[in-house]
């Protein structure tokens, strides 16, 4: 199919309350673009609130909006898109909200989301089990809420039925690939140009985690790198924690040899970054999920609660029991750069 006979299509962009501004203009921009390259209107685009009143960003800026949701909005619409990022979960306790999403999906209005967007349609049940593009920073909270559910740190996905962005820059990946399916790949690409994209990347690449920041430091060609590997092996045993000694075994270094080859790696001791990645489970844990702070200390590889609240709070500085919302007030996990033992 080309642009010049592609259908109309008609898009709705659903904000909640801290939803992201950026998000918003990922989507509408490629669409506009497309619009202004065919001579003609290929795509439609309404923003939407339960309410119909603005809708304040993560940023602070309040957004107005082109309709509320009504009984019959979703009847001029084929594909909307969820936009939230901050307090997610808040939405899916909107009676308006989830009504108006499940009567939509019942009439064939194909139900996207970007960012934690895709936690508001997990938590209401309306995304199929498989291949959920999850942003990083809420991937390990997602997949402890919905265990049933593969959740994936890519960056979208479109091929099921339910258009999904993890959320960023791979929002404007995805309408490239949606535009291309309704008007081409050529034409589509010609869109990334004038946005100055660097090519269409695919919607399986992984995303650039703050873990694996970690892992680019510690990547070499030679795939028995033992900082590599070590380092791998200690993000799949959080839980159980493995001595460091148990882990240069397991590489076949001496402890001594690998303890230097990660402070030159990575700036800082085998025991630290072990600690950073447990402590960076633990922070999507207690602000993302209802589950106890013993569970997330357990799940964490902490010996204890008190061992695990002291060392949360000496990171964070908050206690974890006093972190348990993931809102623009609460505590950032951070990569670091170096950390003392």
């Amino acid at each position: 199919m080309t642009a010049e006979d592609a259908p109309l299509h008609r898009y709705g962009i659903l904000l909640v309350p801290g939803f992201s501004y950026l998000a918003v203009t990922l989507v509408s921009e490629p669409l506009f673009i497309a619009n202004w390259l065919a001579g003609k209107t290929l795509f439609e685009w309404t923003t939407l609130s339960p309410d119909g009143f603005a809708v304040r960003s993560s940023c602070g800026s309040p957004l107005a909006v082109d309709a509320p949701l009504s009984s019959d909005s979703h009847a001029s619409i084929d594909t909307v898109f969820v936009v939230a990022s901050f307090d997610a979960r808040a939405s899916a306790l909107d009676s308006r909200l989830v009504d108006w999403l499940r009567r939509a999906s019942r009439n064939g209005v194909r139900i996207g989301a970007i960012e934690t967007g895709c936690e508001v349609l997990m938590d209401i049940g309306l995304l199929p089990a498989e291949s959920i593009p999850v942003h990083w920073y809420n991937a390990k909270g997602s997949a402890e809420r919905h265990p049933d559910l593969q959740c994936t740190e890519t960056l979208f996905e479109t091929s099921g039925g339910y258009p999904l962005s993890a959320g960023g820059m791979a929002t404007a990946d995805m309408m490239l690939d949606l535009i291309a399916q309704d008007t081409g790949d050529r034409f589509a690409s010609e869109i990334g140009k004038h946005l100055l994209m660097d090519g269409r990347r695919p919607g399986s690449r992984p995303q650039p985690t703050a873990v694996r920041n970690l892992n680019t430091q510690t990547e070499s060609r030679h795939r028995h790198d033992p900082v590599a590997r070590a380092h791998a092996i200690m993000e799949d045993r959080l839980e159980e924690t493995i001595s460091c000694a148990d882990l240069a075994k397991q590489v076949g270094v001496s402890s001594r040899h690998l303890q230097r080859l990660f402070r030159a790696r990575l700036g800082r001791g085998m025991e630290a970054t072990y600690r950073e990645l447990r402590l960076a489970k633990a922070h999507q844990l207690v602000q993302q999920t209802d589950i106890s702070l013993t569970e997330v200390a357990v799940a964490c590889g902490f010996s204890s609660l008190e061992v695990f609240s002291r060392t949360y709070r000496t990171r964070f500085g908050v206690a974890p029991s006093r972190d348990r919302r993931q809102s623009l007030e609460a505590t950032v996990y951070r990569s670091i750069d170096s950390d003392g033992e």
